[in-house]
């Protein structure tokens, strides 16, 4: 380990499982329709112990629920989850769903000190507790018949689903009606140990009104920030890129990028937000333009604590803003899998239908 100002030859490593659960104590888990006229899900990051969290929204027409408690100065200081989720405003309902479950294993903000009364939610008497589930929600309602969108049986069951393994990618979850730009979207994670020892992952669901992929390539803009074979991509063929360009669908009007950044430091709500805040460039980096005002760009941050950090001055700074900028790479990184791992067969093309050479 090694403290700000020192050299350390030692290279970033992506985590074990180059994902958001490679950070101990942050449970995954999806559900989705993709039947019937249903494009749509929900994903769900559980902590419900309790974390340190932070947010940023960055985007001109964001949907979110519970972000104004996360800023410093705010009674609640540990939210139980972040729940993520397709059907615009409406989709906010899945964390209905989500809060029912976690209160009924008696986790979050207490408030009194006996049994509560269940109302019939849930079976038997649980602590009076309120468990803090911040949210944001992307538009998919291109994808799916109207009023088709996730409500709190999509949060309950994607909490059901919830695991310590690296989370399904692509089309799945929040991302399973999601677009990026006029390529198919989806979910997408990726992981950092950084030399410095701390982990920091992100788990993004890219639906953004930008482009994710060069038209005049045919490689993800957020390629280059890959480790050495990461993507297995290989450029894809002349032939194929102009192909593509005839063949790629017209991008949405409405969309959104969201997603959460988890580090195993023990980081202040304050320099939460700072992270969540420059993990927005790894959102600049991988997507263009970015922040739209058609878009809710949306990031968390989740800090679980079982690493100290210094407890003041210049040596935590820097770690902090170390911190930061692998959350901005994390990020783009995420985006990048996200689009890799889209299924072919949705509205809009993927890109593994646009560019099978690519994938090699």
């Amino acid at each position: 380990m090694t403290g700000a100002g020192t050299a350390d030859v030692t290279p970033p490593t992506p985590g074990p499982g180059n994902a958001v659960t490679d950070v101990p104590g942050v449970l995954v888990g999806h559900h989705h329709r993709l039947d019937a006229g249903w494009a749509t899900g929900c994903t769900v990051l559980l902590t419900p112990e309790g974390v340190t969290a932070g947010v940023d929204v960055r985007g001109g027409a964001p949907g979110t629920r519970e972000t104004d408690l996360l800023a410093p100065g705010r009674l609640v200081e540990r939210v139980n989850a972040i729940c993520l989720a397709g059907g615009s405003a409406y989709g906010l309902a899945a964390a209905d769903g989500v809060m029912r479950w976690l209160g009924a294993r008696g986790h979050g903000f207490r408030v009194g000190p006996e049994p509560g009364n269940t109302g019939g939610a849930v079976d038997g008497p649980v602590p009076n507790v309120v468990p803090i589930v911040p949210a944001a929600v992307l538009f998919d309602l291109e994808e799916t018949a109207w009023g088709r969108v996730p409500d709190a049986g999509f949060g309950h069951h994607a909490c059901e689903d919830a695991s310590g393994e690296p989370p399904a990618t692509g089309s799945v979850g929040a991302g399973a009606g999601a677009a990026a730009g006029s390529l198919r979207g989806g979910v997408g994670t990726a992981s950092v140990l950084l030399p410095t020892g701390w982990t920091v992952g992100a788990l993004t669901v890219a639906n953004p009104a930008g482009e994710v992929v060069d038209p005049a390539t045919g490689l993800p803009f957020g390629w280059p920030l890959g480790f050495p074979g990461e993507f297995g991509l290989v450029p894809p063929s002349a032939d194929e890129i102009r192909r593509a360009a005839a063949r790629r669908a017209p991008a949405r009007s409405l969309n959104t990028l969201i997603g959460a950044v988890v580090t195993d430091a023990d980081l202040t709500r304050a320099e939460c937000g700072r992270v969540a805040a420059v993990a927005h460039d790894g959102i600049a980096r991988s997507v263009r333009p970015a922040h739209s005002v058609f878009d809710g760009d949306t990031l968390f941050t989740l800090a679980t604590g079982r690493r100290p950090l210094p407890p003041t001055g210049p040596a935590r700074t820097a770690l902090v803003d170390e911190l930061a900028q692998a959350a901005a790479d994390v990020v783009a990184r995420a985006v990048v899998h996200a689009v890799l791992a889209a299924a072919p067969g949705g509205v809009v093309p993927s890109y593994r239908e646009l560019y099978p050479s690519a994938l090699g």
